[in-house]
């Protein structure tokens, strides 16, 4: 029995009273809603509109025994063939609000990072830059301190807005949280570590002249595209980087460049992604990701942590 079988129509009502009955979506499939283009179906997947609705959407299901997914862009995602039972709540374009006041820009969770970079630019604010190319929204950028080509989230963040959950059956509470008490490491933090859920950002950024912010952005869209295989479906780097080492040498090194499992492929252009080169499983990704652990094991005693998480049933 699927978990939406349980669903009773009180719930369901109470969630549609919510968001509107056009956003709450029953078996979703995920494969919609992830960059890999893989994943089974939610069973019930809603689209809160403003971080208050979506406060009122986790404490329903809360309430109602119903277990909660929260998903972004879906960019550091593989989910199971079998989907992910009880309520996916996606925050995207339908929570996706910015706000630039002075030297601080205001984010809901929903927004990718590229538009709060554009936003920053388009205000002639400057740090966002190295940040703007992750395929990331606002909310799973701070969970995982996205960074890229020396920049983290980390190094703009003032504070955040997070729903932090209560005891099972009870309502949660929102919390105000500077970046300093978020313990935000490499590819790690506090909201990650005590399952909270960002509502939105306030990014601390500094005046400079908007041509050079521009130039800034486009060199690294240009690093990017030379260098990553942004024309398949990918979940990003598919590794995190081994002390010492790069995961994509390493890799390379093993003699996996265009490995396969499946219609799973260690992408040929760069090592650390794994590629969806059209028909890909969940399984098929998680076999050719173990296979490409213990090559990398065996030959050089290196052990590889996946960046990419792997949710739901498989």
């Amino acid at each position: 029995m699927h978990a939406y079988d349980s669903f009773n129509e009180d719930l369901l009502g109470a969630l549609a009273a919510v968001v509107g009955e056009d956003d709450v979506l029953m078996v979703e499939p995920m494969r919609a809603h992830t960059t890999f283009k893989i994943g089974g179906p939610a069973d019930v997947l809603v689209r809160p509109h403003t971080p208050e609705e979506a406060v009122r959407v986790l404490d329903l299901l809360s309430i109602g025994g119903v277990p909660a997914t929260v998903v972004g862009n879906g960019s550091d995602l593989l989910v199971g063939d079998r989907g992910i039972r009880g309520a996916v709540v996606l925050f995207r374009e339908n929570m996706a609000g910015i706000q630039v006041t002075g030297e601080r820009v205001v984010a809901e969770a929903g927004a990718p990072l590229r538009d709060v970079a554009l936003a920053a630019a388009d205000a002639g604010l400057s740090g966002m830059e190295p940040l703007w190319g992750i395929p990331a929204t606002v909310g799973g950028a701070c969970h995982m301190n996205a960074g890229a080509y020396g920049g983290q989230t980390s190094d703009v963040l003032e504070s955040i807005s997070v729903y932090a959950p209560g005891a099972p059956g009870e309502k949660g509470r929102v919390v105000e949280l500077p970046a300093a008490e978020l313990a935000m490491g490499y590819r790690k933090s506090r909201v990650h570590d005590e399952g909270l859920t960002v509502l939105s950002a306030t990014f601390r950024l500094a005046p400079d002249s908007a041509d050079a912010i521009r130039a800034a952005m486009d060199d690294f869209r240009q690093r990017r595209e030379e260098k990553q295989p942004l024309e398949m479906p990918s979940a990003g780097s598919t590794f995190k980087r081994p002390e010492g080492y790069f995961a994509g040498k390493l890799i390379m090194d093993a003699g996996l460049r265009g490995a396969q499992v499946g219609a799973a492929k260690v992408s040929e252009k760069h090592c650390g992604f794994v590629v969806n080169t059209g028909s890909a499983t969940a399984r098929d990704v998680r076999a050719l990701i173990e296979h490409v652990q213990d090559e990398v094991r065996r030959q050089f005693g290196v052990e590889l942590e996946p960046e990419v998480k792997q949710i739901g049933e498989f």
